[in-house]
C-alpha cells in the first residue's frame, strides 16, 4: 500500500494496512453485495474517481482479495472477483454496517445525501416477488434536486431482473413517486417507513403497488437493525 504501515507484527495492525485505507471498506461492500463489472463499482461507489478506483483494485488483488479476469464473451473486458481471503471478509464488513447503524447518530447520516448511490442500493435490493409478473415500471421524482438528478426509473423484468435508468426508458410506467431525497433515504435505511411518510410520499399510477410499496422497495441491508442510545 501507497500509505506509510504501522510497523506492528500485530495481525490487527498487519490487516488495518490493507484495509483501512480511503474508500477500501466501501468498495469491499460493493464486491461482497455482487458488483463485478468497474462500471458497476462505479456506480456503487460513485464519488470515487475511477483512477482511484483503478488503484484500491489493484492493490486488492496484489493483496490476494480481489482476483481479475476476463470475460470470455468480451476480449479485453475484466470482471473481478473475491478470493476465498476476499470472501472471509464478509462477517467483517457486515459487523462495520451494523455497529453503523446502531450507533452512528442518523441525522449524521442523513446529511450525506446522493441520489446515485441510493437509487443503485435501491435496485440491488428490491423485492420483485410482490410486483406484477410482467415488466414494470417505476419513476422516481426528487423535485428539490437539479434536473440531472431529479428522474429515475426502476424497470422490473418479468423474470425478476431490475434495471436502474437515469433517463426515460420509454416505457409505460406503472407507478410515479414523487417525494424528497431525504425522506427516500430515510425509508431506505429504516429509520422511518412507507406508512409514517406518507404526507411526504405522493403516488400516481397503480394504487396496489403503491399500497404495497414497503413489500417490494429495496432496504438496506442493515435497515432491521435499530438505533441504540449511547450511555
Amino acid at each position: 500500500m501507497a500509505q506509510p504501515g504501522y510497523k506492528q507484527f500485530c495481525p490487527l495492525a498487519m490487516a488495518a494496512e490493507i484495509l483501512c485505507s480511503r474508500w477500501t471498506i466501501v468498495l469491499l461492500r460493493e464486491l461482497i453485495a455482487g458488483s463485478t463489472r468497474f462500471n458497476d463499482l462505479r456506480r456503487g461507489v460513485p464519488k470515487m474517481s475511477p483512477s482511484l478506483l483503478s488503484l484500491r483494485l489493484k492493490e486488492l488483488e496484489m493483496a490476494g482479495i480481489v482476483e481479475r479476469k476476463e470475460v470470455r464473451s468480451e476480449r479485453g473486458v475484466y470482471d473481478y472477483h473475491l478470493t476465498e481471503a476476499g470472501k472471509d471478509l464478509q462477517p467483517v464488513v457486515e459487523t462495520m454496517g451494523i455497529w453503523g447503524q446502531r450507533w452512528v447518530e442518523a441525522q449524521l447520516s442523513l446529511k450525506n445525501l446522493d441520489p446515485s448511490l441510493l437509487m443503485w442500493d435501491m435496485r440491488r435490493n428490491l423485492n420483485p416477488k410482490p410486483l406484477p409478473r410482467r415488466r414494470t415500471v417505476i419513476q422516481f421524482l426528487y423535485p428539490e434536486l437539479a434536473q440531472s438528478k431529479r428522474l429515475w426509473w426502476l424497470v422490473i423484468e418479468a423474470d425478476g431482473d431490475v434495471d436502474l435508468c437515469w433517463s426515460d426508458p420509454g416505457f409505460e410506467v406503472d407507478l410515479y413517486l414523487s417525494t424528497d431525497l431525504r425522506t427516500m433515504t430515510a425509508i431506505w435505511m429504516g429509520l422511518t417507513t412507507v406508512d409514517r411518510e406518507s404526507q411526504r410520499l405522493s403516488f400516481t399510477g397503480d394504487r396496489k403497488m403503491a399500497a404495497t410499496m414497503q413489500t417490494w422497495l429495496g432496504l438496506s441491508p442493515f435497515a432491521v437493525e435499530k438505533k441504540r442510545t449511547k450511555a
